[in-house]
């Protein structure tokens, strides 16, 4: 698809999302409860941003090791870069992004390359559904029992979800898995099925090689597992921001009830859109006016302030970090296309 058909495309999906979240509200109400939200929990929900992409940093120098050594300060300007890409572009380009950044612009190991470092990213996104996954699962079973009998449809509605959400994330592992046990092995049988285009054939088997040793984590187990334990307290920071804004805008969302949020913002932002502009925000208002009985103005207001906060750090340091090595706007973009298409 030529990319001004997918960037239309992607404006309109936005625009009807903002549609949508702004449907039936009083505008003036919403700026009224903006202006009155509490300002020390909104100065919290801003200090888990940076606490967020500090530990999102640190977990993913973790996942890189076995494919060579980068700093922790590398890790975290690469971050912020591919956070700020996919806030400023269309389908979350700044998840190509952010390992081609570190790949040119940091010292590494020989070993490192884009697409091997890119294989962290999609192994990092495993592990961020499990963890989302287990948060919901302890509402619903643990602390939130109470909605089974207050809620019985939103109630069965979550079970399907996270089952779902479950097996997808299990089946994924577990292709994973199979990936990384032999790169090598991996590439020659790639190269033998590419070889109906032989001019790619080559290329194709290398690429898909250095994907596979970037799954290095995969193949220890012991090594996983301390990533997943890492991305716990990522999304307890997460869900402490969106709960803090919560009790900004003073609407009744228990702690652990800011897991619920979590988990539909999650499916909210995995709309393409940049930024996540309206899947965020029609997320947010959906799940805390029908699970939690907000006021729509508040909850409005709330899911706008939640956003600027939750993005605005890493969008600020990414164009930061990225204009030091003389990339703007329009340098992430070129980047985003030479990383969809490599030579």
């Amino acid at each position: 698809m030529k990319s001004h058909v997918r960037t239309a495309l992607v404006l309109l999906v936005a625009a009807g999302l903002v549609a949508l979240f702004l449907r039936n509200v009083d505008l003036v109400s919403v700026a009224s409860d903006i202006a009155h939200a509490r300002p020390e929990w909104l100065a919290l929900s801003l200090a888990t941003a940076f606490i967020n992409l500090a530990i999102r940093a640190y977990r993913w120098q973790y996942l890189l090791e076995p494919l060579g050594r980068t700093t922790f300060a590398s890790a975290f300007r690469a971050t912020a870069v591919g956070f700020a890409a996919s806030t400023v572009l269309p389908a979350r380009a700044g998840e190509v992004i952010r390992p081609y950044f570190l790949a040119r612009t940091a010292k590494t190991d020989d070993r490192m390359s884009a697409t091997g470092a890119f294989a962290t990213i999609v192994v990092e996104r495993v592990l961020d559904v499990i963890t989302v996954l287990t948060l919901v699962a302890s509402y619903v079973f643990v602390f939130g029992r109470d909605m089974a009998l207050t809620k019985p449809i939103a109630f069965a509605w979550l079970k399907g979800i996270g089952a779902v959400g479950a097996a997808g994330a299990a089946v994924t592992l577990v292709v994973l898995f199979l990936l990384a046990g032999d790169p090598k092995r991996l590439g020659r049988a790639t190269e033998r099925l590419a070889r109906v285009v032989p001019s790619f054939a080559s290329a194709i088997a290398s690429i898909v090689e250095k994907f596979a040793r970037g799954l290095g984590a995969v193949r220890r187990p012991g090594r996983l597992f301390v990533a997943l334990l890492w991305s716990f307290p990522l999304w307890l920071s997460i869900a402490l921001g969106l709960w803090s804004v919560t009790r900004a805008f003073q609407l009744a969302v228990p702690f652990t009830g800011s897991f619920i949020v979590l988990a539909i913002l999650v499916l909210g932002v995995a709309v393409p859109t940049p930024g996540a502009v309206g899947g965020f925000h029609a997320a947010f208002r959906y799940s805390t006016t029908a699970f939690f009985g907000a006021p729509d103005a508040a909850a409005v207001g709330a899911a706008i302030v939640a956003h600027l906060l939750s993005v605005g750090p890493s969008l600020l340091l990414g164009l930061l970090f990225a204009a030091q090595v003389g990339l703007n706007v329009e340098g992430l973009r070129r980047l985003a296309r030479q990383a969809e298409h490599p030579a």
